[in-house]
This record gives C-alpha cells, sequence and structure tokens, in this order.
C-alpha cells in the first residue's frame, strides 16, 4: 500500500491517491468525513476551521460502496479558496497584477519557508508555506481513515488521546479497552481523559493565546489486536516501529517518538524494562508487562502498540519572531499567516491516522492481500498458528 498526496493550503484542493487497497472493503465517504471532522476539533482551533468543514469526495477506486482494488482517489475541496484565487490561481498573471498580493519575502522562523525558498529558488516563500503547511494533513487523514477501514474489518482498533499540553500533564488514568479509551478523548475539548487535567489545558491555551503564543503537547496512539510477528528484524527498513516512527515526525512540528516506557528505559536497570513471557493454551504467548510498547526487534509481541509523540508549539505567532527580508536582508518581524493557538488536540487525530496506515501497510505486505476475505482468513490463519506455536 502507498499514497501520495497533492495540494496547496489555499489552492483549490486537497487530493490523495491510494493505491493497494484489498478489493471487497466496504468503504462509505461519510466514514472518511467523520473523521476529517475529528481533525477539525480540539480546544484551541483558529478560524479557519470555522471556514472549512472539510469533506471528502471519493473520486474513483470504489463502486456501490466497496473498493475495486484498484487506485482510491480521494478530494477534500478548499471553499476558502475562492478568496485566493487571484494569489494560488494556476493561470499566470502579469507583474502588475501580483505586485502586493500577499507576495512575501520575510521566512517565519521555525518553518519551512526559508530552507524550501532556498532550496527550489523561490523570491516569494509563499510557494512553499502553502505546500508545507499542516493543511496537508487533511488528506493523510483521508488516507488513514481507509486504513483504520481495512484495520477494523481484521479485529484491529485504534484510539488516541492528549497527555501533555504545554507543560500541563495528564495522570495516568485507567480505561478498559481502546473503544473505552476513543469514547473518554471524544468527550474531552483536548482529549485528554483526565479531566481536572483538561481544564488546565484549556485555561493554559487561553492564557496563551491571550498573550498572541502558542504551545506543544504530547500525543499517544494505542493499536489493539495486533498478532505477533508483524514487521521483520532482518533489515533496517522492514522494521515496523521505525517506520511508524519516521511517519509520526513526517507529520508537521512532531520533533520525537517514544515506545512503551520509551526515554524512561535510559535511566532505569533491565530488569525494569523487559518483558517477561508467558504462555496459556486460550491466549498462546503474552507478556506480563508492556514497557515496550507491543514491539520487540522491530516486529510486534502481539500486545497492545503504544506510541507517543511530542508537538513543538506552531511556530506562527501572533506576536511574530524577528527574520530577516530574503530581498532586503534587513531585519523584520516575521509575517503573520492565521494559525493555531494549539493543535496538539487535532495532532493527536493525525497521529492515530498515520499510524494506523503504516499498520495497515505492514499488514497487507506480509499478507497476500487482493481481496480483504483472503486477508481475512489469512489473519486468522496466521494468529492460531502464533497462538499454537
Amino acid at each position: 500500500m502507498r499514497y501520495l498526496t497533492a495540494g496547496e493550503s489555499h489552492g483549490p484542493q486537497l487530493t490523495t491517491i491510494i493505491e493497494g487497497v484489498p478489493a471487497g472493503l466496504p468503504l462509505l465517504s461519510e466514514e472518511i468525513n467523520n473523521e476529517l471532522r475529528r481533525r477539525q476539533g480540539g480546544y484551541g482551533r483558529g478560524r479557519r476551521m470555522q471556514i472549512e468543514k472539510d469533506t471528502a469526495q471519493i473520486t474513483s477506486g470504489v463502486r456501490h460502496g466497496f473498493t475495486l482494488g484498484s487506485p482510491i482517489a480521494l478530494v477534500v475541496e478548499n471553499k476558502d479558496f475562492t478568496h485566493w484565487t487571484n494569489i494560488m490561481g494556476a493561470e499566470p498573471l502579469e507583474n502588475e497584477e501580483y505586485e502586493g498580493k500577499r507576495s512575501i519575502t520575510k521566512p517565519r522562523p521555525g518553518h519551512a519557508d526559508l530552507n524550501g525558498a532556498i532550496k527550489y529558488g523561490f523570491r516569494d516563500v509563499r510557494n512553499v508555506l502553502e505546500r508545507s503547511s499542516a493543511r496537508e494533513t487533511t488528506v493523510r487523514v483521508a488516507a488513514g481513515a481507509v486504513a483504520k477501514k481495512l484495520l477494523s474489518e481484521l479485529g484491529i482498533k485504534i484510539a488516541s488521546h492528549v497527555i501533555e499540553i504545554g507543560g500541563v500533564k495528564s495522570n495516568e488514568v485507567a480505561y478498559k479497552d481502546s473503544a473505552d479509551l476513543h469514547t473518554r478523548a471524544e468527550n474531552s475539548e483536548v482529549r485528554c481523559i483526565d479531566e481536572d487535567a483538561t481544564e488546565n489545558m484549556k485555561n493554559l491555551i487561553d492564557e496563551a493565546k491571550k498573550n498572541g503564543d502558542s504551545l506543544g503537547g504530547i500525543v499517544e496512539v494505542v493499536v489493539e489486536g495486533m498478532p505477533p510477528g508483524i514487521g521483520s528484524y532482518v533489515h533496517y527498513d522492514r522494521k515496523l516501529d521505525s517506520k511508524i516512527a519516521g511517519a509520526i515526525v513526517s507529520i508537521n512540528a512532531f520533533k520525537g517518538v517514544e515506545f512503551g516506557i520509551g526515554f524512561k528505559a535510559g535511566s532505569i536497570p533491565g530488569s525494569e524494562v523487559h518483558d517477561e513471557i508467558a504462555y496459556t493454551e486460550e491466549l498462546g504467548y503474552y507478556r506480563l508487562s508492556n514497557r515496550a510498547g507491543g514491539f520487540e526487534g522491530g516486529m510486534t509481541t502481539g500486545m497492545p502498540i503504544v506510541v507517543r509523540a511530542v508537538m513543538k508549539p506552531i511556530p506562527t505567532l501572533y506576536k511574530p519572531l524577528r527574520s530577516v527580508d530574503i530581498e532586503t536582508k534587513e531585519t523584520y518581524e516575521a509575517s503573520i499567516e492565521r494559525s493555531d493557538s494549539c493543535a496538539v488536540p487535532a495532532a493527536s487525530v493525525v497521529a492515530e491516522h498515520i499510524v494506523a496506515w503504516e499498520i495497515a501497510k505492514a499488514i497487507v505486505d506480509q499478507f497476500e492481500s487482493d481481496q480483504l476475505d483472503r486477508l481475512k482468513n489469512n489473519i486468522e490463519d496466521y494468529r492460531q498458528y502464533a497462538r499454537k506455536f
């Protein structure tokens, strides 16, 4: 499985083309749109979420509610494009028409603006920021929604929540399973299942917004129902935890990843790090703890996958940082673009779908999967094999 995305933040539309989804998967546009609505929610979002009500149109690869095995194309219209036609349109404009129409020569600290302009030779950094914008994650979530649908057919569930915003940390709150975690996270405006932390996070976001500042945080993704042995130890580029880590840091503003107890493993002895193995005829092999977060040797252990990732504060600030004009080389305050004071709750939804894609891809790559029913049978046969091994 693979996908590509296309589109600019204020262009006419965002597009993704998905290849490798098995034939026979039931798929409706509303299922994708439910996930897109989740991405647009969360306390601290900016005004654009009031303008764009993202909906995906399926334009190929699905017939009468079922995938065909051919490439799936999903399109999300940018409704705000009507106000940006002269600035972002594909047709050429005369120089005098373009002059003064939001050409940007002041790269913003913390963004791709300057590096991208140097790489591609742009004097107007809008050419960079329009594509490097987190708006692109809209269709990555759409692709992940297709992956989540496939995983659900295979008995694999996934959920996400926020465990820290701006230094306010959630206490460890017990939950029954991924479905319970999902429900409780959805009931929080910041997607945190600790009610006290939720209120403290909201207050901190309000304070940051008032000060023209922004906040980052930490999100957690939990996956249940994975059989053991998905991934591989034989080559670096086939290790599934490595693929997930790489995919997570490809999300805008994400700067680090850990599995299970993660970085804590560097400060405690091995006897408190590794998971002991047990066996019953009913369950097969399982671990007495899950400090490894569901991975050993680049492969799943059969225990829940637990991924945590840190998102830096959004660098677009209403009290802009200093920058240098690439034309005059003079110091200026960086340009202000419409932005969020905190996007961590939405980022947890993005991370959930990014993880879902990597897991679905690993399964499709490992098992014969042209047809959904055959893939289901293959997975079930493998589960039985692993249980009795």
